[in-house]
């Protein structure tokens, strides 16, 4: 494999975990028209009638768009599974060059009625999901580094806000995200001398997913939001920066495309309805 089109994600390989709809299914097929290799690990195998999408409906809308895909049905707090999918990655597509921790769970039950296997579901998902993907991907993104990859960590969490105000009003939720960006600050310095870029990457608006519209509001809320198109672009234009130099950043979606010199978000509206700003941003 050379070095990379540092403009596209052509030839390079993801490895992602959830991805069979919503952000994470936006993500990836962003990288799937640049014609980029990718594994999906997902507990979806079959239909949710709550849920549109499943790891195999998925995988046939990325091969359609360009990219070369590799199910793997499994779960993200099933280590040896994680292992299994690492390494079923770099024997097809002879490395990694990009790790994206996309799978996440929420429940903003406030502290006296959060179930603890719902809080042990957070955190098994959200933190230790993050944390045991990405250190079962280092040895190959080590290599796709010496090999002028440009590999990348991106993580969907956000910035490391300590207003009192989050871990007040949902604490079981907030650690479970923090957790994730926790993963983000240490392994940026833990990396740094590697070339390894490692960041996060959160919506200045929520974003109009199943999560949303079921979770968080209904239909009012899902139009008052943007699309998982933005949040795409986003991740396209970290993925595609100089990862040795861009590390250890807790980037907001419209920041990174304004840098870009994108400045019509308009286009990013799911409805009509006033934008929200996302949780964890004041």
């Amino acid at each position: 494999m050379g070095a990379p089109d540092s403009t596209s994600l052509s030839g390079r390989t993801m490895i992602m975990s959830g991805g069979s709809r919503g952000i994470g299914l936006a993500i990836a097929l962003r990288a799937a028209r640049d014609g980029a290799n990718i594994t999906l690990i997902a507990k979806t195998d079959t239909p949710n009638p709550k849920l549109p999408g499943t790891i195999h409906t998925a995988a046939a809308e990325l091969e359609r768009a360009g990219g070369q895909v590799l199910p793997f049905v499994g779960d993200i707090r099933d280590d040896d599974a994680v292992a299994v999918a690492v390494q079923q990655t770099v024997a097809r597509f002879g490395g990694i060059d990009m790790v994206v921790n996309n799978a996440s769970a929420i429940d903003l039950s406030p502290t006296p009625d959060i179930a603890m296997k719902k809080y042990d579901l957070m955190q098994d998902i959200n933190c230790r999901g993050t944390f045991l993907l990405s250190k079962l991907s280092i040895p190959a993104l080590r290599d796709s580094a010496k090999a002028g990859r440009n590999p990348h960590i991106l993580t969907l969490s956000p910035p490391l806000n300590l207003s009192p105000k989050w871990a007040g009003g949902h604490l079981a939720y907030t650690m479970a995200k923090y957790g994730m960006s926790l993963t983000t600050l240490g392994l940026a310095e833990e990396l740094r001398s590697d070339g390894i870029g490692v960041n996060s990457l959160w919506p200045r608006t929520t974003i109009a997913t199943a999560a949303v519209r079921n979770l968080l509001g209904g239909e009012d809320m899902v139009n008052s939001s943007r699309t998982p198109d933005i949040y795409a672009d986003a991740a396209h234009v970290v993925l595609t920066s100089p990862g040795r130099e861009a590390t250890g950043n807790f980037y907001i979606d419209d920041e990174v495309l304004a840098g870009a010199g994108v400045t019509d978000l308009d286009q990013y509206r799911a409805g009509d309805g006033e934008l929200q700003l996302d949780l964890f941003l004041d």
